[in-house]
């Protein structure tokens, strides 16, 4: 029977948590857990009110570090599959069936719930800002060329992988900001997993967790790097232990 756990890494997410956590199909996954990193709301009583199993960072470690933590748990719970979802209601978790499906087929190794596969007017009608978006696109397009993965988005808050991919990639060598997802999909394409993705609706609103203008410049410029450290690593120009296999 294959294990299915939904991780969801929290900062300060009551207003939509519990929308979140309804969403998610009950008859195809297992548990929930929920790591807190240091909210200063109700987003733990209201997760423990729902039956969300809830680990909390010691200090703030941060979205990756909320990550590895919460990956590390489900590995260690047995899951078979883990799907990591944002609990700020932004992706549509009906569609978890869906985006599973490959996975426990065997098509593929990771799969991604994209914004952009719906057509570029949907995603900007569902609230999408548009410096978003061109930076969405300008960044997707430069993965493309060094990850190789074919995808139409890199950077969705909705993302499954089978256990033997987070077993074999090491997560934990990477940052614990926002460009821990880069980095986790740059280790997939270097390790020659397979990536594959289904549309999804974005939904944006004022209670979403957003980051700031200068958070996603950051964040883009850190993305652009780890695009130029795989592609020094692939020319053996310089090696990266982040995407070296059989460490």
């Amino acid at each position: 029977m294959t294990k299915v756990i939904v991780i969801m890494p929290a900062y300060n997410a009551e207003k939509t948590l519990e929308k979140t956590f309804n969403d998610i199909p009950k008859d195809i996954v297992d548990k929930v857990i929920l790591g807190d990193d240091c909210s200063f709301d109700r987003t733990v009583e209201i997760a423990k009110k729902l039956g969300i199993q809830v680990l909390k960072t010691p200090q703030n470690l941060g979205y990756g570090g909320n990550q590895k933590m919460l990956y590390r748990e489900a590995l260690q719970q047995g899951a078979d599959i883990i799907v990591m979802l944002h609990p700020d209601w932004q992706y549509d978790a009906t569609k978890i069936p869906a985006l599973i499906a490959p996975l426990l087929s065997g098509a593929k190794d990771v799969m991604m719930g994209s914004r952009i596969l719906g057509g570029r007017l949907g995603t900007l009608a569902g609230g999408m800002p548009i410096y978003k978006f061109i930076s969405n696109r300008f960044l997707t397009w430069v993965e493309n060329v060094v990850l190789r993965l074919n995808l139409s988005e890199y950077h969705t808050g909705f993302r499954a992988f089978t256990r033997k991919v987070l077993k074999k990639i090491p997560f934990e060598m990477n940052s614990d900001d926002f460009v821990f997802d880069t980095e986790v999909l740059a280790e997939v394409a270097a390790f020659g997993f397979k990536a594959g993705e289904i549309p999804v609706p974005c939904r944006y609103f004022a209670e979403a967790s957003e980051i700031n203008f200068i958070r996603s410049t950051k964040y883009g410029l850190q993305t652009l790097i780890v695009c130029a450290k795989l592609s020094l690593h692939r020319l053996n120009l310089r090696q990266f232990a982040q995407f070296l296999k059989g460490i």
